[in-house]
């Protein structure tokens, strides 16, 4: 299985990298975003407002590489004529996937660098990284909460052929729910149970805390209290989402008209 995940990885890089538009998505966007967000943030008088710019416009980078490559494989693979056959082979399915989700996100880092790199070319910005052991740990659970919400995403979409519209909609909702550019105290109080149940708002403010001179634990402690829950529950989701399509896909055949 180990190697089956490793070379189904590193075919899935080479095909996204392929990509004319995953190559913008992962390099021309963090660029983009990171001038944008800086003009925005440049008057604010933010605390920390560095933090933001970079790792807002890198995670906002790493999202729409995710959302745009994880989700749309099924549909290229279904335009293909080749998803009815990766379901029904002997390999594991759900394997095959999770390989898929681990190659684009680990891909999709890349535009963390981006944001970086153009942040200190143009903007003479640094990121200051005071806790380089712990910023690496959580930046690990981060990656690893990207996986857990990529994964039911694309089951969801496996028997909808409506996926470009999806991925549309999950895009910037998404990066304004979790945070990735303003405080959540920026947003509606109504939102606010919208931003709980999504496990990168809580990894993000593990992450941008590590960025602190001075961590408070308390939102350490509470952040990854929630991170735990929402990947069990999120693996629970995906369980129950595969039987589900597993059994549905057996009784009507339909994997590939299925509207």
């Amino acid at each position: 299985m180990f190697k089956l995940i490793c070379a189904t990885l590193i075919v899935q890089i080479k095909n996204s990298w392929a990509r004319p538009m995953f190559r913008f998505t992962l390099l021309a966007s963090p660029f983009l975003n990171t001038i944008l967000i800086y003009e925005m943030f440049q008057h604010s008088h933010t605390v920390n407002a560095a933090a933001f710019i970079i790792l807002g416009s890198g995670l906002m980078g790493l999202w729409s590489s995710i959302c745009f490559s994880s989700v749309g494989d099924i549909t290229r693979e279904r335009n293909m004529g080749v998803l009815p056959f990766l379901f029904s082979s002997p390999t594991n399915f759900n394997v095959l996937i999770l390989a898929k989700v681990i190659g684009n996100t680990l891909l999709a880092m890349l535009s963390l660098l981006v944001a970086i790199a153009t942040a200190d070319l143009l903007f003479d910005l640094t990121l200051s990284i005071p806790h380089p052991v712990l910023l690496t740990l959580m930046l690990l659970i981060m990656v690893i909460s990207f996986i857990a919400i990529s994964v039911p995403i694309s089951y969801a979409m496996l028997l909808s052929r409506k996926t470009g519209l999806y991925m549309n909609l999950l895009d910037i909702p998404v990066t304004l729910l979790c945070g990735f550019v303003f405080p959540l105290s920026t947003l509606p109080q109504w939102t606010r149970p919208l931003s709980a149940v999504l496990i990168p708002t809580w990894t993000t403010q593990l992450v941008q805390q590590t960025l602190q001179v001075k961590i408070d634990w308390s939102v350490i402690k509470v952040a990854s209290i929630w991170t735990i829950v929402l990947l069990a529950l999120y693996t629970t989701l995906t369980t129950l989402l595969w039987r589900i399509i597993a059994t549905q896909v057996r009784q009507t055949g339909s994997l590939e008209v299925q509207e």
